[in-house]
C-alpha cells in the first residue's frame, strides 16, 4: 500500500553515535548540521569518568563527523540535552556538562570554539534562548536511573521532598537561577496514599512554543511500591498558574500542539490508555488515534502541525516501529520497523526517539538494528505519501 521510504545511516562505526531524546531538534537553521553524540561503547550505563564525544555531522560532505567537545554529564535516553539555542540555531550550541564536581551547562560557538560556561545545567531553553527550566539531575540519576547523570552528589538525597530543590528557572545571560517550583510544595498538592513515604522527583520539562508556560512531570514512588506514580502539570516559568492535567496511575509522553494543547499517552480514569489530547488550565481533553495509533511512543507534532511522529517500544519479534499519525483523517503511515537487540534494555535501551528537521521534511531517529548505535535520516513525506 505504501512504499518504503529510503532510510539512510548518517553516522558510523566503529564507534557508536546517537542524539538522545525526542524533544529536540538536531538540525542546524541551514540544515547542512546535524548533531550527535560518539562513545566507544553501547552496552552499559556510563559512569562519571566516561566522555561522550559532541560532534557535527556534515550532511553535504558524505556525512563526515567533526568533534567539538566532550562531555561526561549524560545519559543514553536524553544525552546531555544537547540541543542548538534558539535565537543562533546557525552557530551555537548547549549542552551540560561535569566541573568540578557540579553540573553546568555550556554554549559553543560551533564555526569559532568559542566557549562559555553556565554555572547550572539546563533542561529546556525557552524560544528566544533568554532562559531555562532545569532540575537536580543527581536526584534523577538516583531515582530514575537513564535520565540523571552520574558524577556529582544529590544534597537532599535523604529528604524525600526537599523544600530548597525542585525546578529551577536560569537566566542564560546572566547565570543567576531561582528555584520556581519545590518538591515539598509539589508533594503537599492534593497528597494520596501513594506518597507516603514516598521520594519524589522532577523529570521531563519543556516550553510551549511562546515560552510563555511549561510542562513537567511530578514524579514520586514508595519504598514498597513496584510502580512510579505520576502528575502532568503546566505551570508559568516564574512557577505561577500550576494546572494538573493529568496523573496519578499513568502519564508518559507528550508535545505541546501549539501554546495550549498537550498531547499526552495518559491513562484517564473510565477511558483507559490512549493519546489524549488536554487543554492547558482546564479540565477539557479527548482521545486521539484510538485505533490507529494505540501504543505508547515517543510523539511530537510536525513543524507545521499537520503530522504526529512517534514510535513504539519492541514488538513479540524485536523491532520497533517508526510512526506517522495525520490526526486530519486519522490516517497512520508506517516508515519502517527496527530490530532491538534484547541486551539493550531498561537504562541502556536504543529507544528510536525520532524528530522532526526544521522544515519537517526528514525525521532523524536512534537506532541499534544494525549491531551499533548509530543516526538515520528519513525523507518525509515518503514518495507515495505525496
Amino acid at each position: 500500500m505504501h512504499a518504503t521510504p529510503q532510510v539512510s545511516a548518517v553516522t558510523r562505526g566503529p564507534a557508536h553515535h546517537f542524539f538522545g531524546y525526542y524533544d529536540l531538534c538536531p538540525w542546524d537553521a541551514t540544515g547542512r548540521f546535524l548533531l550527535v553524540l560518539e562513545t566507544a561503547f553501547m552496552d552499559r550505563p556510563p559512569s562519571a569518568q566516561d566522555a561522550a564525544t559532541v560532534g557535527l555531522v556534515d550532511l553535504q560532505d558524505n556525512c563526515s563527523f567533526h568533534p567539538l567537545a566532550t562531555t561526561r554529564a549524560w545519559n543514553w535516553q536524553q544525552g546531555c540535552r544537547l540541543q542548538w539555542m534558539p535565537n543562533a540555531a546557525d552557530r551555537l550550541i548547549i549542552y551540560n556538562y561535569l566541573q568540578d564536581g557540579q553540573f553546568v551547562s555550556v554554549i559553543l560557538d560551533v564555526h569559532t570554539g568559542k566557549r562559555r560556561a553556565i554555572g547550572h545545567p539546563i533542561y529546556t531553553v525557552a524560544p528566544d534562548g533568554g532562559q531555562a527550566m532545569t532540575l537536580n539531575f543527581a536526584r534523577v540519576h538516583r531515582t530514575r536511573p537513564g535520565y540523571g547523570y552520574a558524577g556529582a552528589p544529590d544534597p537532599w538525597a535523604d529528604d524525600p521532598h526537599p523544600d530548597e530543590d525542585g525546578i529551577w528557572r536560569l537566566n542564560l545571560h546572566t547565570g543567576r537561577c531561582e528555584l520556581v517550583i519545590s518538591l515539598a510544595d509539589m508533594a503537599a498538592r492534593d497528597p494520596i496514599a501513594s506518597m507516603d513515604g514516598a521520594q519524589h522527583w522532577f523529570n521531563h520539562l519543556l516550553f510551549n512554543p511562546e515560552g510563555s508556560r511549561f510542562i513537567f512531570l511530578h514524579r514520586w514512588k514508595g519504598p514498597r511500591e513496584k510502580f512510579r506514580a505520576h502528575r502532568l502539570y503546566t505551570a508559568n516559568p516564574e512557577g505561577s498558574d500550576i494546572c494538573c492535567l493529568a496523573g496519578p496511575e499513568l502519564v508518559s509522553h507528550f508535545d505541546w500542539c501549539g501554546v495550549s494543547k498537550v498531547l499526552a499517552w495518559a491513562r484517564v480514569a473510565g477511558r483507559g490508555d490512549h493519546f489524549y489530547m488536554f487543554t492547558d488550565r482546564s479540565s477539557e481533553f479527548e482521545v486521539i488515534g484510538e485505533g490507529v495509533i494505540d501504543c505508547d511512543g515517543h510523539c511530537s507534532y510536525s513543524p507545521d502541525g499537520r503530522w504526529v511522529l512517534t514510535d513504539t517500544y519492541p514488538d513479540a519479534a524485536g523491532n520497533r516501529t517508526l510512526i506517522a499519525y495525520h490526526p486530519a483523517t486519522n490516517r497512520r503511515v508506517d516508515l519502517g520497523a527496527f530490530y532491538s537487540p534484547p541486551q539493550l534494555r531498561d537504562e541502556i535501551r536504543c529507544d528510536l526517539h525520532p524528530r522532526w528537521s526544521r522544515d519537517g521534511r526528514k525525521i532523524c531517529f536512534d537506532s541499534a538494528h544494525e549491531g551499533n548505535r548509530q543516526v538515520y535520516v528519513v525523507d518525509f513525506p515518503p514518495a507515495d505519501e505525496g
